[in-house]
């Protein structure tokens, strides 16, 4: 079998038709991601263009030329309408069919009807603008920590301007509007070529994009606590340890606090559950702004929250819980039109020594935390070995404190 433009069209019509079944495939399994399927539809438009292509010489130029290159633009701004849909773009439908209407209007122009360099031109422009446009909104979505992005930036970036060289090519390529020499010209049969390695290497990419970003959110949605946004305590273990494991070989002080909210069974019996999660999501924000890149911030579980401050000392340790104290105050003297005027009671303990045990270090942070609640609560402790014989030698003082808590609740 020869590699020539029409074996290569017969062989594209195919490719075409099979990418956009898997992808609709890929989409049913996922609805969720729109943009799939969008793609996937973009490949049947380009095998149904490929199709009146192939009919050049036996069928009116109306229909090779001007249907099949509207079909042509269309698919084109279909890819790049499902590149604005996977970052949440809105499509914008007038230039969907923009590319399509542009080219049927202006090949009825008397200059430019019989100019086959200039509709040459007008083709590659409204391709390689749809090409490098797709390519431009995945660029500017590249927050998202998706690996595959990239390799499909740069092949839309490249595939557009490659396109632009149809022009000078074009140029060289033996034209006749009754024949069929367009077709044997080796230039034509490497841009053919060329299309359909990328139109299969795009495909499979694009999958893996969508691929990847439900894994992602998958493996965000386990380690991330959905009413507050910030590390669970599965997430804050984690990372935690990783941190206390790099110490070893860079030695340097760690700080970690345990903070809790002061009556917050009180304000859940009086506002209400609603306002009971606003006042988490105020708490979270609040410590989130006051921690460092560095630093970890998680909540472990019902109005507990714990910090990691890395390469920390006592003063910047207390400095930290200050401003989270003194800002959370601040943020809930009104929450959603009421007064809550809630608190917080922090406990730290610092680490000089290379600790690679993040529990005992909670646990530690824990004997300060008592302190600050005995001692009147919307206040910071730091552990020391006085606070952990004063625990030991009381072990029921937490079910004390809690039970007076409940109390004050209930009265």
């Amino acid at each position: 079998m020869n590699l020539d433009v029409n074996t290569l069209f017969l062989v594209t019509i195919y490719v075409e038709v099979i990418l956009g079944l898997l992808l609709l495939f890929a989409w049913v399994q996922n609805t969720a991601v729109t943009a799939v399927a969008w793609w996937g539809f973009a490949h049947l438009l380009l095998a149904a263009s490929v199709v009146l292509f192939g009919l050049y010489g036996s069928v009116p130029d109306l229909i090779t030329i001007d249907l099949a290159n509207a079909l042509l633009f269309t698919a084109f701004a279909l890819t790049w309408t499902g590149a604005r849909l996977f970052d949440h773009q809105k499509p914008l439908p007038i230039f969907i069919f923009g590319g399509a209407a542009l080219w049927l209007v202006v090949c009825r122009l008397p200059g430019v009807a019989g100019s086959f360099d200039v509709r040459v031109l007008l083709s590659s422009g409204i391709i390689t603008t749809y090409t490098w446009a797709t390519a431009y909104e995945f660029w500017r979505g590249r927050g998202e920590p998706l690996v595959s992005r990239w390799p499909a930036i740069f092949m839309l970036f490249a595939h557009g301007c490659l396109y632009l060289l149809r022009t000078p090519f074009g140029a060289m390529l033996p034209w006749s509007p009754t024949g069929n020499e367009v077709f044997e010209s080796v230039w034509l049969t490497v841009l053919s070529f060329e299309a359909l390695l990328f139109t299969i290497a795009i495909a499979f990419i694009l999958l893996a994009m969508a691929k990847e970003r439900t894994e992602h959110r998958h493996k965000t949605a386990s380690l991330v606590d959905p009413l507050t946004g910030i590390a669970n305590r599965r997430a804050f273990m984690q990372d935690g340890e990783a941190l206390l494991r790099r110490q070893v070989s860079d030695p340097c002080a760690i700080a970690v606090m345990l903070l809790d909210l002061d009556h917050f069974k009180s304000i859940n019996d009086r506002f209400g559950h609603a306002v009971g999660d606003r006042v988490l999501q105020v708490f979270s924000q609040a410590g989130s702004r006051c921690m460092r890149r560095m630093d970890l911030f998680g909540r472990l579980g019902g109005e507990e929250f714990a910090a990691l401050l890395y390469d920390a000392n006592r003063d910047k340790a207390l400095a930290a819980a200050e401003e989270i104290r003194t800002t959370f105050a601040e943020s809930t003297h009104d929450v959603d039109g009421k007064p809550i005027d809630a608190t917080v009671s922090i406990g730290v303990v610092v680490s000089h020594d290379a600790i690679s045990d993040l529990s005992a270090l909670l646990a530690q942070a824990d004997h300060a935390l008592y302190r600050a609640k005995e001692s009147g609560r919307n206040r910071v402790e730091i552990a020391s070995i006085d606070l952990v014989l004063d625990r030991i030698k009381r072990p029921d003082a937490a079910a004390e404190t809690d039970a007076d808590e409940t109390a004050k609740s209930a009265a």
